[in-house]
């Protein structure tokens, strides 16, 4: 496989696994089910998504960075956060989180187990919103990791994460309402 590849989500095992160009294409119906589905490579900035300090907090999330997608298995949304292990899975307040997401129809978009709302919210500042491949918030929590150093990361995460969201947003296009 070549270095610029593909991905492909096992559904069932939550795993992303490496694929040639030909059989990337093979799982790339969204509307088939099939045991694995290509990751797209679509990125959308939710300038206007209306997701302030108070909403984020409701979703008892302990960091200010968080993604989610639809797992079509369980058939809900689930979320993680990154942190020095890798990624979390949070134990989401499902209707909370309905709430916020039933409030914008583009949030519909997302594909089922390949794409993922990936959320920055600091304080007085607005939330960065995108929809990005999920391959692209596992690489993020990877290099989290490896970067990670005491209790809150330190500067090294703390500037990957600055580069990495000024890599999405150059990246994504902007969603329309």
């Amino acid at each position: 496989i070549a270095a610029e590849h593909q991905h492909v989500v096992n559904v069932a095992g939550r795993q992303l696994m490496c694929t040639c160009r030909g059989c990337y294409l093979l799982f790339s119906d969204p509307k088939a089910e099939l045991k694995y589905r290509a990751v797209p490579d679509r990125y959308l900035r939710f300038a206007d998504l209306a997701l302030d300090r108070r909403a984020w907090e409701s979703l008892q999330i302990p960091v200010g960075l968080a993604f989610f997608f639809r797992n079509s298995l369980q058939d809900k949304i689930v979320a993680f956060y990154p942190g020095p292990a890798g990624a979390t899975e949070s134990e989401l307040d499902v209707d909370t989180l309905r709430s916020i997401a039933g409030a914008d129809v583009r949030l519909e978009t997302l594909t089922d187990d390949v794409e993922a709302l990936l959320v920055r919210v600091r304080d007085a500042e607005p939330a960065e919103c995108y929809l990005v491949p999920i391959d692209a918030c596992y690489e993020f929590v990877g290099h989290l990791r490896m970067l990670w150093r005491g209790f809150d990361g330190g500067q090294d995460v703390r500037r990957f994460v600055d580069d990495f969201f000024a890599r999405v947003a150059t990246r994504s296009k902007v969603a329309a309402p």
